[in-house]
Parts: C-alpha cells; sequence; structure tokens
C-alpha cells in the first residue's frame, strides 16, 4: 500500500496546482505524484552528470578538437 505524505504548499502554488489539475482533468494527487516523478527523474540524471564531471579518469573533449574532427569527416 503506498504511503501518504503531508506538505504545506504556498497559497499561490495550490492555486497553480488547482489549475494545472483541472486542465489536465487529474485529481491534485496526480499531478503531485507527476512533478515528483519527473522531478526525482532529472535529479537522477543531474547526479549521474555531477559525479561524471568529477570522475578524473573520465576524460575531458575540447569542444572545438570535436568539432572540427566531426566537420572534417566526409
Amino acid at each position: 500500500m503506498p504511503l501518504q505524505v503531508t506538505a504545506r504548499l504556498p497559497d499561490p502554488m495550490v492555486d497553480a496546482l488547482d489549475t494545472a489539475a483541472q486542465q489536465l482533468r487529474r485529481s491534485r494527487a496526480d499531478v503531485i505524484r507527476l512533478a515528483v516523478e519527473h522531478y526525482l527523474e532529472d535529479f537522477d540524471d543531474l547526479s549521474v552528470a555531477i559525479d561524471r564531471l568529477r570522475d578524473p579518469s573520465d576524460p575531458v573533449l575540447d569542444w572545438d578538437q570535436v568539432r572540427r574532427e566531426l566537420l572534417d569527416t566526409d
């Protein structure tokens, strides 16, 4: 069974949530669930990107060199 989570939101955010829910023909809970899912997916992607940036064994590419190599290929 899913757990219930309670959060306090400022009135303007609740108004925007209600507007989105109405336009999407979804409940508040559905819109919140979708928003959290998307946020967590983005957070995971950003975490992987940051880990890769911090990895000293991951080579850093020079954009100008890569561009020249791509443009020189026929």
